[in-house]
């Protein structure tokens, strides 16, 4: 493999998060219409997403072993395309019989959406992430900063994507004869899903596991030692190594309080701010504004502050270890009041300020994520450190789907406010604990290498 190999290795994976993420989206941005058809409430929507956060965390924490285990390359490759298909059989969901037994649209909806897809994309993260630590050591912030920039492109895009599909779909004569009684939104998903299937065929072909003969890394040496351990890390150790590192563990936390605060906003901002002004836009236009406006506006200027955020990172961190740190504690502290302000945001302008500004922070936080957990974990530990990290983050992070879902059946408009109001202090919470690690923890975990 060549030198050049590390950065086509970020371009692919980055690929593959664009799906990642974007599959994940579709979910949020349909919900009114999927909610409509299947006749389900907003605690069966809720329940349906807290479900696919505990399938990740479930499953993440076995995929983080098989990344310190098995060729890296099939599980992201398996990963992608099997996630995808799932993605297609959501697209074909309903009251359906089964061998004499009848299957509700809820239960379809939990199994494709839920375990199926949730299952699958919960392999990617933990070998995708070891592989770019091994290539990638005095670039790491930077590569990381590129792979996650491509969640904030697919979660950015999608919601103008999926507007642009659904005109084009109920334009279409054949598609409105073999869709339209049951609703537009079913091919969109059969579309992100063929797509994604596709690029998981490019990566049979064109990615390549970690171990080589020649320095695709930022060191031959490197990449040699971290690629193949000569003794793979027996499984309680790897799980010691997690679990006894306080500042593992406070790193963790900052990463629950940015999943909890995701996964509310992913699920629900499109729903919330269609019902808060469909009043002044109209019911139809206040939808097309949500599904574009949450998604392009919010991780527009996530993508800007994460490409600035790794730069700035990177140069500072070799100075002052602790900068990242100290970045993410104070970016999780200021985008708590944009949080407050979004829940209450009287007009769409305001709301579009809002979600901006709660973007930017959360790009700050999100550029450093997986880099501060490796900044005091072994390399040889990694794969399984990052799937202990999610699923601490998704376990406690689905418990938002419940709450808002809860929260909007009781009180309608309303309880939405007081949802993502509670978000901001989840941030406040989870900069104090990271603090923690600043002034107490990180200079004695801090692994130099």
């Amino acid at each position: 493999m060549g030198k050049s190999y590390k950065w086509f290795l970020i371009a692919m994976l980055s690929c593959a998060f664009f799906f990642h993420q974007a599959d994940r989206a579709l979910f949020g941005l349909l919900t009114d219409e999927i909610r409509d058809e299947l006749h389900l409430t907003d605690s069966q929507i809720g329940i349906i997403n807290t479900v696919l956060s505990w399938t990740l965390a479930a499953m993440t924490t076995v995929a983080g072993f098989c990344g310190d285990r098995f060729s890296r390359k099939w599980l992201i490759t398996g990963s992608l395309m099997f996630w995808s298909l799932m993605t297609v059989g959501m697209g074909f969901v309903g009251d359906f019989t089964f061998l004499g037994f009848g299957i509700s649209a809820f239960a379809c909806v939990m199994f494709f959406r839920s375990i199926a897809t949730g299952g699958g994309e919960s392999f990617y993260a933990p070998s995708a992430y070891a592989l770019i630590a091994v290539h990638h050591k005095e670039t790491r912030s930077v590569a990381l900063s590129i792979h996650q920039a491509a969640l904030y492109i697919g979660l950015m895009t999608s919601g103008t994507i999926v507007t642009w599909i659904l005109g084009g779909l109920k334009g279409s004569g054949w598609v409105a004869r073999h869709f339209g009684a049951l609703g537009f939104w079913r091919p969109v998903f059969i579309i992100f899903g063929a797509l994604g299937f596709l690029l998981g065929v490019v990566f049979i072909f064109c990615l390549k596991d970690s171990g080589g003969s020649s320095g695709s890394g930022d060191s031959g040496n490197e990449a040699a030692a971290n690629a193949k351990p000569a003794e793979k890390p027996p499984l309680m150790e790897g799980v010691k190594a997690f679990f006894c590192n306080p500042s593992a563990l406070l790193a963790t936390s900052g990463f629950i309080a940015i999943v909890l605060v995701n996964n509310a906003y992913l699920f629900w901002a499109p729903t919330f701010v269609a019902q808060k002004f469909e009043a002044a836009l109209g019911v139809d236009a206040a939808r097309s504004a949500a599904k574009s406006g949450t998604m392009l506006w919010h991780h527009l200027f996530a993508f800007a502050a994460i490409m600035l955020g790794g730069v700035l990172t990177d140069r500072f961190v070799k100075r002052w270890p602790r900068f990242r740190l100290a970045f993410q504690s104070g970016s999780l502290l200021l985008g708590a009041p944009a949080l407050v302000f979004m829940a209450y945001a009287p007009s769409v302008a305001l709301m579009w300020v809002a979600v901006s500004v709660y973007g930017v922070f959360r790009g700050f936080f999100e550029v450093n994520t997986h880099a501060s957990l490796f900044d005091v974990i072994p390399p040889r530990y990694r794969s399984a450190s990052v799937g202990l990290f999610n699923m601490m983050a998704f376990f406690f992070g689905g418990l938002s789907g419940l709450l808002m879902g809860r929260l909007s059946d009781a009180y309608g408009v309303h309880g939405f406010e007081i949802g993502f109001a509670l978000m901001g202090g989840v941030y406040a919470l989870g900069a104090l604990l990271m603090a923690l690690s600043f002034f107490f923890t990180f200079k004695r975990d801090r692994i130099r290498e």
